[in-house]
């Protein structure tokens, strides 16, 4: 589950607010705020990908994950079976990645920050601002569940990235939350990640959805889950293709010719 709140109710996408000022013909020129800086290093928007290098990469549907030589790749699959993080393992290490819908007009990192240092105070763990690759990050101890000990305090890293309309954060275990150099490998993974928005409008911090290929549900041990997800993927996309229908509203009239005798 995603260790942020939920913003308040009037903390919506902008395309709900852009549909209310057309509507009132209220200019929100005023209110608008500066957009989240490009990252010229990744992770990459869709429209923004850095062809020169071929990387390839897991097609998740809404993002695009790299799997180097030595790593292999989990899924988090939730109750309602919606495929809702990835996780890249090389060795002891493990890189937990989210990607959540943004406002348009600003990031939510520096927001985000702060709610999981509250977040991770009230459970028992701690973190602390630093200075990381991405730029500012959190270096925590998160309370974990350890076999034969209990609960124990384990080191952990958060990074986050805004992009357009897109909130990409990665949580760092293992040696990789202490050890620059056995972070390398998924540090560059992060950094070669490639997030397919869309133009759904969705609520700030709703988390976007995957979307599991063919070769992997296959893969899945679990034949029962994975006849579920790809029911559930199925009907996600069905809905989908179904909003993206026209209707009576979006036909334009087309021109018109009026004969006088």
């Amino acid at each position: 589950m995603p260790l942020f709140r939920r913003r308040r109710d009037e903390d919506i996408d902008d395309e709900y607010e852009d549909d209310i000022d057309a509507e009132t013909g209220e200019d929100d020129a005023e209110d608008a705020r500066p957009a989240p800086p490009p990252s010229p290093r990744g992770p990459w928007d869709s429209a923004d990908v850095d062809d020169e290098r071929e990387v390839n990469r897991l097609d998740l549907g809404t993002l695009q994950v790299p799997v180097p030589p030595g790593c292999e790749i989990r899924v988090e699959v939730q109750e309602d079976h919606t495929v809702t993080a990835a996780t890249l393992i090389q060795g002891n290490s493990a890189l937990q990645i989210h990607a959540f819908a943004a406002p348009r007009s600003e990031g939510i990192w520096v927001d985000v920050r702060t709610e999981i240092i509250d977040s991770l105070k009230e459970s028992g763990g701690s973190a602390e601002p630093a200075d990381g690759p991405f730029g500012p990050e959190l270096r925590a101890r998160i309370p974990a569940e350890v076999p034969g000990q209990g609960v124990q305090l384990q080191p952990a890293r958060f990074v986050g990235v805004d992009g357009p309309r897109w909130f990409l954060r990665g949580l760092f275990t293992g040696a990789a939350a202490t050890d620059p150099v056995q972070a390398q490998v998924l540090e560059s993974a992060f950094r070669d990640v490639v997030v397919f928005r869309g133009g759904e409008a969705m609520a700030p911090r709703d988390l976007l959805p995957l979307r599991l290929p063919k070769e992997a549900l296959a893969a899945m041990t679990d034949p029962n889950l994975a006849a579920q997800v790809a029911a559930q993927q199925q009907a996600a996309e069905a809905q989908e293709a179904e909003r993206a229908k026209p209707t009576l509203d979006m036909l334009e009239r087309g021109p018109e010719i009026t004969e006088t005798r």
